[in-house]
C-alpha cells in the first residue's frame, strides 16, 4: 500500500476520495487547512516583488529629470566657461600691452580655467548618474532578489504539501480520517494500492520449491476468470513453515511449505482485491 500524508499538520479541511474510488494521476487526494501557509506565500511574494524593484531601480540609475537638470548645468556651466575664456584673452592682450596688472591677468586666467574644471567635474556626473548603482550594491539587490526568491519557493512547496495528489493511478483502499479532524505532520491520511503493486502470494512444498526460481512465469485465476493470467516469480522464501490454517488449495499434501511471490506485467490489467483467493499453476 502507498500511505499518503503530508508533512505538515493541520486540520482536515477536505477529503476528495472515497473507499474503493480509482483516482487517476495529479487527481487530488485530500486538503488539510492552508491558512498560514497561503498567508506566508503572500508576504514572500510581497518581499520579492520588493525585492526585484530595488534592484531594477539601481539598474536604471537616476531618473530623467534629475538627468536633465545636469545637462542643464553642464550647459550653464560650459556658457560661463567659453565667457572666461574670452575675458581671459582680452586681459591677456591688455596685459600685454602693459594696461592691466599681473594680478588681474592672473585672475582672469586662473577664472577660465576653474570654469572649465567645472564643466569637466559635471560632465563626469551625468556619466555617473547614467551608469546606476555601484556594481557591488547591484550584485547586492542580486542576492536579495535570489534569497526572496527561495523564501517564495519555501512558501509554495508549504501550500502544495498541505494538498497532496496520487502520484499515479491507484485504487482508494482506505481513508483514515474525517473532515474537520486533526492530522499531525507524517500521519497517513489516504491509503492507496497502485495496480503495479499487487502481487500473487502461494504456497508451494517443499519438491515444488525446487522447481522454482525467480524470473519463471506462473498462471494465476480466479473465480469467473475464463483465461489464466501470466504473472512473473519474483521471491522465494528460503525458509520452510507451517501451512497456513487458511490456505485455499484443492489438496493440501504438506505440512511445510515455502511462500512464493509473484507480480502481473503492468498491461495485464487483472482486477484483484486484497486477501481474493487464486489458483496458481505452471
Amino acid at each position: 500500500y502507498v500511505y499518503v500524508a503530508s508533512s505538515l499538520a493541520g486540520r482536515l479541511e477536505h477529503l476528495a476520495v472515497q473507499r474503493g474510488q480509482t483516482v487517476e494521476s495529479g487527481m487530488p487526494l485530500f486538503t488539510l487547512d492552508p491558512t498560514i501557509e497561503a498567508a506566508n506565500l503572500r508576504e514572500a511574494r510581497e518581499r520579492l516583488s520588493q525585492a526585484q524593484s530595488r534592484l531594477l531601480d539601481l539598474r536604471k540609475g537616476q531618473r530623467p529629470s534629475e538627468l536633465a537638470a545636469l545637462a542643464a548645468r553642464i550647459d550653464q556651466a560650459r556658457d560661463a566657461s567659453d565667457l572666461a575664456q574670452l575675458e581671459a584673452q582680452r586681459v591677456a592682450q591688455l596685459f600685454e600691452n602693459n594696461v592691466v596688472s599681473t594680478e588681474s591677468y592672473d585672475q582672469a586666467r586662473l577664472s577660465a580655467q576653474g570654469q572649465e574644471a567645472q564643466v569637466r567635474e559635471l560632465e563626469a556626473q551625468l556619466a555617473t548618474a547614467q551608469l546606476g548603482a555601484r556594481i557591488d550594491n547591484i550584485h547586492a539587490a542580486e542576492a536579495e532578489v535570489a534569497a526572496a526568491q527561495t523564501g517564495v519557493d519555501r512558501a509554495q512547496w508549504s501550500v502544495t504539501e498541505k494538498a497532496p495528489v496520487a502520484s499515479e493511478e491507484a485504487l482508494v483502499h482506505d481513508t483514515l480520517f474525517r473532515e474537520g479532524e486533526m492530522v499531525m505532520a507524517g500521519q497517513p491520511v489516504v491509503a492507496l494500492l497502485p495496480p503495479a503493486n499487487l502481487k500473487v502470494r502461494f504456497f508451494v512444498p517443499e519438491s515444488a520449491r525446487a522447481t522454482l526460481a525467480v524470473g519463471d512465469t506462473v498462471q494465476v485465476s480466479f473465480t469467473g476468470d475464463t483465461t489464466p493470467t501470466p504473472a512473473e516469480v519474483v521471491y522465494l522464501s528460503p525458509q520452510a513453515e507451517f501451512t497456513p490454517p487458511v490456505l485455499y488449495n484443492r489438496e493440501n499434501r504438506a505440512k511445510l511449505v515455502f511462500m512464493i511471490e509473484a507480480v502481473f506485467a503492468p498491461d495485464a490489467g487483472v482486477e484483484l482485491l486484497p486477501g481474493q483467493p487464486v489458483d496458481v499453476a505452471r
